[in-house]
C-alpha cells in the first residue's frame, strides 16, 4: 500500500492559497465566514 498524499507546497498554495481563494466569489464568501467565525488562519 502506497502513501496517497504527498505534499508540494506550491500545489498546496496555488489550489487553497489566499490569492486563489479571494479570485473567486465563492472563495471570498470562504474568507468571509473564517473571518466571521475568528479563525487566526484563513488559508493555507
Amino acid at each position: 500500500m502506497s502513501q496517497t498524499y504527498q505534499p508540494k507546497k506550491r500545489k498546496r498554495g496555488r489550489s487553497h492559497g489566499f490569492l486563489k481563494r479571494v479570485s473567486t466569489a465563492g472563495g471570498r464568501k470562504t474568507l468571509q465566514r473564517r473571518r466571521r467565525k475568528g479563525r487566526a488562519r484563513l488559508s493555507a
